[in-house]
């Protein structure tokens, strides 16, 4: 780090004073230190040459201690020995471990406050924090058990208070999904769909769309076959041989039969013509009926990503 190879200092419980000349270093290891315990401080901490500066940090933590709080709630495994590990790389990405355990900046200040305090001649920032006071009057007053009970509730509160906010949570999603539920039952129950109606629709649709295209060439058709066409002439020609019969000897039998044959069929084809002239008479509003109808039954089965055959099923399981 800056201008520091390899360096290792042990500090002891309570006091430590850092002290010496003006350029001997006392900013540079302080900025060090600051670094591993996740302070803000100045970003070119990396040694000129160097790919990235790594600080680490060695804790003894007593049964008491107050940063085993911050670490039973971060989730991090709790020891009597706490390691903090920092690593600044050259492109200014920093990474963080406690006890090999991956952590945020957030976390490491968090515990950090309950590890290390420093002043400097003018700092008198641990007096004045009010996040310290309450700490130094129960050390004043030796209320060490009964601070330990009081962080014991608190968590089991802080705890508690999470399983509710979970259980709320998986309410609220029972809760959306029942009123999904219901709202599905109700939307399929109002439009019942059938198997094979889609396809049914499909068809009516097309048919209504192009009958208008087709009909006056069918009606055509139809004249043709009829009275005024076809059958007229087919008549006129079977009277006209079944007149002269008689005199060609049986000579007319095959062709009066075949005439016959082909007046049913005949009458076949114009009564199928005249059949497809009525369903091609329609309303418009029933094509739009139709249209309203299909679109439903197809918004449907794509919003709960099944076949339109498939509504009928999925009403009854639902």
């Amino acid at each position: 780090m800056l201008i520091i190879d390899h360096l290792s200092l042990e500090f002891s419980s309570g006091l430590n004073v850092l002290t010496g000349e003006t350029g001997a270093g006392k900013s540079i290891l302080l900025d060090s230190l600051g670094f591993v315990l996740g302070w803000r401080g100045r970003a070119d901490l990396v040694r000129s040459g160097q790919d990235q500066g790594e600080v680490s940090a060695w804790f003894d933590l007593g049964p008491s201690h107050p940063a085993r709080a911050v670490l039973q709630e971060a989730g991090i495994p709790i020891e009597d020995e706490l390691i903090l590990r920092r690593v600044n790389n050259r492109d200014g990405r920093k990474t963080a471990w406690i006890n090999d355990r991956r952590v945020s900046g957030e976390v490491l200040r968090a515990v950090s406050e309950h590890l290390v305090e420093l002043h400097g001649q003018h700092d008198d920032r641990g007096l004045l924090d009010p996040k310290g006071h309450r700490d130094l009057l129960d050390s004043f007053g030796g209320h060490d058990d009964m601070l330990t009970t009081v962080s014991a509730a608190y968590r089991a509160l802080r705890a508690a208070e999470k399983d509710l906010r979970t259980a709320e949570s998986a309410q609220e999603e029972l809760r959306a999904e029942e009123e999904f539920l219901r709202h599905a039952v109700d939307e399929l129950q109002k439009l019942a769909p059938e198997v094979g109606e889609e396809a049914e629709l499909d068809s009516c649709r097309r048919l209504m769309q192009g009958a208008e295209k087709i009909r006056a060439h069918i009606a055509h058709a139809a004249q043709a076959l009829g009275r005024e066409g076809a059958e007229g002439m087919m008549s006129d020609a079977m009277r006209w041989l079944d007149g002269a019969a008689d005199a060609a000897e049986g000579r007319l039998e095959e062709p009066l039969a075949a005439l016959s044959r082909a007046m049913v069929e005949l009458d076949d084809a114009a009564q199928g013509v005249e059949a497809c002239l009525d369903a091609l008479e329609f309303n418009p509003h029933d094509l739009e009926l139709a249209e309203e109808r299909l679109f439903a039954i197809r918004a449907l089965a794509r919003k709960h990503t099944v076949a339109p055959d498939e509504l009928p099923t999925l009403a009854q399981d639902l």
